[in-house]
């Protein structure tokens, strides 16, 4: 009986670890979700969020970075997913952040949504989806921002799967949070907040 049991527990084990690497590192995030937030409100960690909810892949073929009837943008429940997301980052203290935001519509919509600081567009973090080739030079230079940023503030980064993966190797959600620490052998994640 002791060996069905011990097998038990150690097939639950094996169920577990098989779950946590499909999806990711939510398990961890749920067992210590108070210590993710404390560390973003006290800025020790940064807040990479993907742009919420907007209907389709990539952009038209008549894209305008300076037109938004041109690009890919938030559905409602992209606005309302916006909305919600932002009170839950002030709901934990994060109300007077560095917000620096990719210049698409979907993304500088979210970041304002969001209300949590005054959105600054960073090219940086534009999408590279179309532009492979500019992805390596704008993640060293999203890089290079965070390790030199000082201000001791919450960070909030909006942008795109494709920024968010070639920083992290995590695929996130629309509306998913990757929380990273900056470093000096560059960023580690340390926890997923999934959207509401």
């Amino acid at each position: 009986m002791m060996c069905g049991i011990a097998r038990s527990g150690r097939m639950l084990a094996l169920a577990a670890a098989v779950l946590a690497s499909v999806f990711g590192s939510g398990t961890a995030v749920a067992a210590d979700a108070a210590g993710l937030w404390r560390g973003l409100a006290a800025g020790e960690t940064v807040a990479l969020m993907r742009h919420a909810s907007a209907p389709g892949l990539g952009d038209p073929a008549n894209f305008a970075l300076d037109d938004c009837d041109t690009q890919r943008n938030l559905s409602a429940a992209g606005r309302a997913e916006a909305r919600a997301i932002g009170a839950r980052l002030r709901d934990h203290g994060i109300d007077h952040a560095v917000v620096r935001s990719s210049r698409w519509c979907r993304c500088l919509d979210t970041a304002r949504l969001l209300d949590v600081g005054e959105v600054v567009p960073t090219p940086a973090l534009d999408s590279f989806f179309e532009d492979r080739e500019a992805g390596p030079g704008q993640t060293r230079t999203v890089r290079r921002l965070l390790a030199d940023d000082a201000s001791g503030r919450p960070r909030v980064l909006v942008t795109h799967q494709v920024n968010i993966t070639a920083l992290t190797d995590v695929f996130p959600a629309s509306g998913e949070i990757v929380v990273v620490r900056p470093g000096p052998e560059g960023l580690a994640v340390v926890g997923r907040i999934a959207p509401p």
